[in-house]
């Protein structure tokens, strides 16, 4: 079953979260990863703009579809948040 994550993100309006979907063994699945994981994980540097929230995500979707999938695993039914420790192994 393949794994992929939609092209829309949404940025919160205080712009700490970015939200989008995951279409994971064929559920659609609403995420979201806080901005400061994308700044330690994914080289995004502190304050930049949503251009580059978003380039990060479609970047790194590999790595940050990996982590939906576990996170699936270890917690089925609910939400998916990503925070920094999702990306330390």
């Amino acid at each position: 079953m393949e794994s992929a994550l939609a092209l829309e993100v949404s940025i919160s309006p205080d712009g700490k979260l970015v939200a989008f979907v995951a279409h994971v063994r064929g559920l659609d699945v609403p995420c979201s990863i806080l901005r400061n994981a994308l700044e330690e994980h994914f080289w995004v540097p502190a304050g930049a703009d949503d251009a580059r929230l978003m380039k990060a995500i479609i970047d790194g979707r590999n790595r940050i579809t990996a982590a939906v999938e576990r996170k699936m695993l270890r917690a089925p039914g609910e939400l998916i948040k990503l925070s920094g420790a999702d990306f330390r192994h």
